[in-house]
């Protein structure tokens, strides 16, 4: 597999300056910019700029605003519910965000609703900035549907991801982030590109059967829950799908289940609609509100410290705490460059030659 490497300074301006191509305003493109950098930093290079192609088709198709009026059309202390205007999630989830923060370090905690909006990049993004101002930091978002419900086969939800994080003292923090389906849709696109099978209980075939082949998904494949079948713990997976749809989906006013509008591959636009767009659901705490910030820190270090001295099984070195894998990849990454595959280099040079912007 022939991959490029690229500092995350030239990933970030060519995304900005492709995302300003389409009338963008130049702070909202680098805000963006921003999201997706976090992703190809952080090693998940599903919702980095790989993304950027499918992006720069809806701006281009007029399907997302670039330019939304974002507002909140509820207010009520530590809560609020937001419509985003059919603009980038990218754009609009930040600055929601940021309200949620707000709020949460003048009342101890704060809660954003969010409608009208798409794809909002990586749940951890929304995550790091909390950690920055000492916050814990909740995250979760509804997406359009590529998994089917437990004992079902058809695609009926998201990959519905939730990520929660928690600030240490001398220790980094923890950051929990993941689908409530077995696997990200993203990593099944990554294996199309690499042109490489599926693992054995992502996903199911038309007809419900198990498949280990990318281009089903052409011809309607599901992914299956977080931990696929009832033995290993589908209904979990399913009950927690169900807990996002609910909190971004009818509690703010936004589409859920399969009426979730379409991203990424094999678009097709929805028929019916039982809301706006899609939702996100993200909140902050503030850690004084509760307890002393320093001794909670400490306990969370205690907490990290004695996880990581559990005795590895064999063949592992040590055990790693939520938020590990993300990290080293950001030290490598930081030192190295970023390693794009060559599908993904093909998709933003023909991107950057759409519009104008060099790449290289």
């Amino acid at each position: 597999m022939k991959y490029h490497t690229f500092s995350k300074e030239q990933l970030h301006q060519f995304t900005a300056n492709v995302l300003q191509a389409y009338d963008i305003p130049e702070q909202d493109a680098l805000l963006a910019a921003d999201v997706l950098s976090y992703s190809d930093l952080s090693g998940i290079d599903s919702h980095g700029v790989a993304r950027l192609k499918i992006y720069s088709w809806f701006l281009e198709e007029k399907l997302i605003n670039p330019k939304p009026q974002i507002k909140v059309i509820r207010d009520r202390t530590s809560v609020a519910t937001i419509d985003g205007d059919n603009g980038m999630g990218l754009i609009v989830a930040p600055k929601a965000f940021r309200l949620a923060m707000d709020k949460a370090k003048r009342h101890g905690s704060g809660w954003v609703a969010i409608s009208n909006s798409n794809h909002y990049g990586a749940a951890g993004y929304y995550i790091d900035r909390a950690l920055r101002e000492d916050l814990i930091g909740f995250s979760m978002t509804n997406a359009s549907k590529v998994v089917a419900p437990l004992w079902g086969k058809e695609r009926m939800l998201g990959t519905n991801p939730i990520s929660v994080g928690f600030p240490g003292a001398e220790e980094p923090p923890i950051v929990v982030d993941f689908a409530s389906s077995a696997v990200s849709f993203g990593k099944v696109e990554i294996q199309w590109r690499k042109e490489e099978p599926l693992p054995e209980g992502w996903a199911i075939d038309k007809d419900g059967a198990s498949t280990s082949v990318p281009q089903d998904f052409l011809d309607d494949a599901a992914l299956l829950p977080l931990g696929s079948d009832k033995v290993r713990g589908g209904h979990k997976g399913y009950g927690l799908a169900t807990i996002v749809d609910m909190l971004c989906g009818p509690l703010s006013g936004a589409n859920w289940g399969p009426f979730v509008p379409p991203f990424a591959v094999g678009y097709r636009k929805l028929d019916q609609s039982v809301g706006k767009g899609l939702g996100h659901f993200l909140g902050a705490w503030d850690i004084e509100s509760f307890q002393d910030l320093e001794s909670f820190k400490r306990q969370v270090d205690h907490w990290i410290r004695t996880m990581r001295n559990t005795e590895p099984i064999p063949g592992k070195e040590r055990v790693l705490i939520p938020g590990d894998p993300e990290r080293i990849a950001r030290a490598e990454r930081t030192k190295n460059g970023i390693p794009l595959i060559q599908a993904v280099v093909d998709d933003l040079l023909e991107v950057g030659k759409k519009v104008g912007v060099d790449l290289f």
